[in-house]
């Protein structure tokens, strides 16, 4: 599904005006516009697979739904961690939200803090769908994140917006003496009037169908980007709510991070080649070898095949 904004400007225009590069700094901020014509196949087609998959689960009776919701959500906290390069353990995960759950999965495994987190952000977001979003919830959300305070060895803010005291809040990528700056979101200092106009409209009644509202909240806030770290996490945590608004069940039966990490991969089979990260990236032969080769340098790929056009490359371990 694509949703646009009407602030995404034109590169021709935005090359004449010169001073919009980011879609928060229209006038027209956050006027959201999108084209119902084009949308409305893929609409369809997700509420007649929602149909499917709740008609078949009324069926099996409620053990195995509570199986399938366990499988669901233990996949969508794994998955959302590996998004952002942490790898939890499933079978902590699975416990973890077992427990809570009160499902009989048998013996369960040991669970760490790190697992607790993002489990708790996840069934808040889905069990309380129907509760407001506020800056408090998302303070909490942020808190089990990080219940150190730290993000790996640096210290954050920690249920609390940022203060941008390091920096502005940009998503960039190469290395330090050549970094490429892909995005930057609005100032610390426009959140006190951005987050509250954000907690208006997810809390208000929908002008807009429950799956479109789902993509605009996530996309919305991942612009505002409003933490020091984990702004992905919730961001994924925010569609689950409206997905589970959408579907009027706290019960999840398919994971949103999953799908991501699907969608980024259709069709990979086998390890990386430059022609393949072409087709994910859709970018040039040339791009994609340049692209791998700083991921080698860098020293996240290492080369695994015997050269030439036959070159394979796989995550250094």
């Amino acid at each position: 599904m694509i949703i646009y904004s009407a602030v995404n400007i034109p590169h021709n225009l935005r090359m004449k005006r010169g001073d919009k590069r980011h879609i928060w700094e229209s006038a027209e901020w956050p006027d959201w516009r999108y084209d119902l014509s084009a949308l409305a196949p893929a609409l369809a087609e997700t509420s007649r697979a929602q149909g499917m998959l709740f008609g078949r689960l009324a069926d099996v009776g409620l053990a195995l739904r509570e199986q399938a919701s366990l499988a669901a959500l233990t996949d969508d906290v794994v998955k959302t961690s590996e998004i952002e390069g942490e790898h939890l353990n499933v079978e902590s995960v699975r416990s973890s939200l077992a427990r809570r759950l009160g499902v009989d999965i048998g013996a369960l495994a040991p669970v760490d803090r790190n697992v607790e987190g993002v489990v708790e952000m996840v069934l808040d977001a889905t069990a309380n769908f129907s509760a407001p979003l506020s800056a408090k919830r998302l303070f909490g959300w942020h808190a089990a994140l990080f219940p150190t305070g730290y993000s790996g060895l640096s210290r954050i803010r920690v249920g609390a917006w940022r203060d941008d005291a390091t920096g502005a809040m940009q998503i960039v990528s190469g290395p330090d003496h050549r970094r490429k700056v892909h995005y930057e979101a609005p100032g610390a200092n426009e959140l006190k009037k951005e987050m509250p106009r954000f907690f208006a409209w997810a809390n208000a009644g929908a002008s807009e169908p429950a799956l479109i509202k789902a993509g605009l909240a996530h996309l919305w806030f991942v612009t505002l980007h409003p933490f020091d770290d984990g702004n992905g996490r919730i961001a994924r945590a925010v569609g689950d709510l409206f997905l589970a608004r959408a579907d009027g069940s706290s019960q999840r039966f398919y994971s949103l991070s999953a799908q991501l990490l699907n969608r980024l991969l259709d069709g990979f089979d086998g390890k990386l080649t430059s022609s393949k990260w072409a087709a994910i990236a859709k970018c040039s032969p040339d791009t994609a070898l340049r692209d791998i080769n700083e991921m080698v340098t860098l020293g996240i790929l290492v080369k695994s095949g015997a050269g030439g056009r036959s070159t394979a490359y796989e995550l250094a371990r």
